[in-house]
């Protein structure tokens, strides 16, 4: 049997069990292998009307929109608008965080790779009009740096809307409207949206929230500010549309009809490693735009999106021209996304799935290291250590996540290997490595690192 024949029967045999298990109101899959193409969707687009959701529906991809923004950049870069190692104030003058030499010396390399080092989860809405983004990039003047631009990485939806504002000026337009020009109508993607207003015309998912009673319910607020939208708050897709993006990467950056988008050289660039991730279980590196994975000798290319009750995941495999696109509206469905990867991998690439994280045992003698308070600007994290030598992570949300539905988070923490712990309950199907990385100066660890770094503050 051909393996996208294969895939087809898997998922329509394992992917209803593994949405009820996870609590997923509805998902949206689209899987190419060259030229063919299977697409699937089930479930309910919103618990309160019962429409249900066909192939043509449109999903919130949230982070996903990152690739499609670094994109745009690189369009930039190739026709010589931009240099990628120059500071951004060369067209962004007026930018600045809280700290001066940082400021001065952040390049759209560093925000491409999530390593400009200054808190990143800077959630301000900044109005509806054309001027979001302008007036987003203004209000990062007090946002605090975290460490050094280059110094290692952090993920920072802030330096995305950087890059959107960038854009903006280079191009002379809106970022959502060069983002309808340069990329969404060359590829044909009739089922986009890039706001509320474009994607009422479609049939759309609304995200859906677990409540601490553990019902998963609609939300209330469809999408986040404006400003967020280069970072991922608002585009809204099909998964066949993601589909065909991604196949832009694969095809090395020409449209289906053979038009060029992007050069070749620069769809190669996105995915060559540019910085290193810790040790988290999350990707090996980050290219430009692009989480590199690594499993099985193979460098997979990828991102995933959650924003409002929204997820989404986007893998592609360039040497077997392969592309896994999927999209879910709420529940635990990151479980969901990772079987089906792990199944279409094996079949088509021979690639074996990984095992998960598991403990090694208890929390390392030397935690007392970790015990303290970390900060971001969305959480406040604390770390205790009892008497017997057990770790506890007391999460605290607060601000904008907080009031979108984001709930306390409360784990043990035991042993994985070295200064990495692993927590015993999930968070959202997934059990996330926590990370403790330097010094503090008087032997404590200065960051706690979970993709984000959250520094410690005095207790």
């Amino acid at each position: 049997m051909p393996p996208l024949a294969t895939v087809q029967t898997w998922v329509e045999e394992r992917i209803p069990a593994l949405m009820a298990r996870h609590r997923v109101p509805a998902v949206s899959l689209a899987i190419g292998l060259g030229d063919e193409t299977f697409c699937y969707a089930a479930g309910v687009l919103h618990r309160g009307t019962g429409v249900a959701a066909d192939t043509g529906s449109v999903f919130q991809i949230g982070s996903v929109t990152k690739v499609f923004t670094a994109t745009l950049v690189m369009q930039l870069v190739e026709e010589g608008l931009l240099d990628l190692d120059a500071p951004v104030r060369q067209v962004l003058p007026r930018f600045r965080v809280a700290d001066e030499e940082a400021s001065a010396a952040i390049t759209p390399r560093h925000l491409l790779t999530h390593s400009a080092g200054f808190e990143g989860d800077v959630f301000v809405d900044t109005g509806d009009g054309d001027d979001a983004l302008e007036t987003y990039v203004g209000i990062l003047a007090e946002t605090p740096q975290l460490f050094a631009p280059g110094e290692m990485f952090s993920y920072n939806n802030a330096g995305f809307s950087t890059l959107g504002r960038i854009v903006e000026v280079l191009r002379g337009a809106p970022y959502e409207r060069v983002l309808r020009e340069r990329l969404l109508d060359p590829l044909g993607l009739r089922h986009a949206a890039v706001d509320a207003s474009e994607a009422i015309l479609h049939r759309a998912a609304v995200g859906h929230l677990v409540q601490d009673d553990g019902e998963v319910v609609p939300t209330t607020v469809w999408a986040m500010e404006r400003a967020g939208a280069a970072a991922g708050s608002r585009l809204a897709m099909s998964a066949g549309d993601l589909l065909a993006f991604a196949r832009l990467h694969l095809a090395g950056g020409a449209a289906p009809d053979g038009s060029p988008v992007l050069d070749r050289a620069a769809v190669e660039a996105m995915r060559t490693a540019q910085i290193r991730l810790p040790d988290i279980a999350q990707g090996a590196a980050w290219g430009l735009g692009w989480e590199l994975f690594a499993r099985g000798g193979h460098t997979i290319p990828g991102h995933d999106g959650n924003t409002i009750g929204q997820s989404a995941s986007l893998r592609v495999l360039p040497e077997q021209g392969l592309a896994v696109a999927a999209l879910a509206n709420g529940g635990d469905p990151h479980p969901v996304f990772a079987a089906l990867v792990d199944a279409v991998l094996e079949e088509v690439a021979g690639i074996a799935a990984e095992p998960l994280p598991s403990p090694t045992g208890p929390a390392p003698a030397h935690a007392e290291r970790f015990v303290g308070r970390y900060r971001s600007s969305t959480a406040l994290t604390t770390i205790t250590r009892t008497a017997e030598g057990r770790v506890w992570l007391d999460r605290v949300p607060h601000g904008v996540v907080a009031d979108l539905g984001d709930l306390p988070y409360r784990t043990e923490l035991v042993g994985w290997h070295g200064d990495v712990l692993l927590p015993v309950e999930a968070e959202g199907g997934v059990r996330q490595p926590v990370a403790f990385l330097g010094d503090d100066g008087g032997g404590g660890a200065l960051f706690l690192h979970t993709g984000r770094a959250d520094r410690r503050v005095a207790s």
